[in-house]
């Protein structure tokens, strides 16, 4: 091999695993800011092979949570604007729902409860915001009333926000309003009223 050919060869090979290195680095770098805080996994609090029905909401088509359901706090400067909430084919002998929005990637060690809404008629099968008659809008994980938007940490990997509805089979779960979504929810697991569930889960991540 003629000398100017092996220096050649030798410049591109350097080159290419500068490259290489520096991509590994990249990513390397990505993921310890996209994972930094780890993951531990979040139980459901459904009991297995609990029936299943359908909830759909026309805020997440496209299974991001849209610029306006960010919340107005923490950083960021959504308009804390709760999604539609449509849901069908729940099961006969269904008394009341239970509406909550749970976020398992959020780095607390527990998750986060955006909102939780119990004791809502059997007869209400929409949520637009408001919180219907006789039903109950429990706290959100900063203790405040109501729907509290996403905010997942600046740079983190996308967060997951499920959005549950639950049929019970009674029409209230007896519990004060200033019960905490944690208690309600470990409630309904264990209470053995649960006659089925929906989920829809939306992504975001700034």
């Amino acid at each position: 091999m003629k000398r100017s050919t092996r220096v050649t060869a030798l410049a591109a090979t350097t080159a290419a695993t500068v490259a290489l290195a520096g991509a590994a680095s990249t990513a390397a770098h990505s993921a310890t800011q996209s994972d930094r805080f780890g993951h531990t996994e979040v139980r459901a609090g459904v009991p297995r092979h609990t029936p299943r029905f359908t909830v759909t909401s026309p805020d997440w088509r496209n299974g991001t949570v849209p610029a306006a359901g960010y919340a107005n706090a923490f950083g960021c400067s959504g308009a804390n604007q709760a999604p539609t909430v449509h849901w069908s084919g729940a099961p006969a002998g269904t008394r009341s729902y239970a509406v909550s929005l749970f976020d398992p990637d959020a780095p607390t060690g527990s998750g986060f409860w955006h909102a939780m809404t119990w004791d809502i008629p059997a007869t209400v099968t929409t949520l637009t915001g408001a919180t219907p008659a006789g039903a109950v809008a429990g706290p959100n994980d900063t203790g405040a009333t109501g729907y509290l938007g996403p905010c997942p940490p600046a740079g983190d990997r996308a967060h997951h926000y499920v959005l549950r509805v639950v049929a019970l089979d009674v029409p209230g779960l007896g519990l004060a309003a200033t019960s905490t979504p944690a208690v309600a929810s470990f409630s309904m697991a264990m209470s053995g009223h649960i006659l089925a569930t929906a989920e829809l889960t939306a992504t975001a991540r700034r």
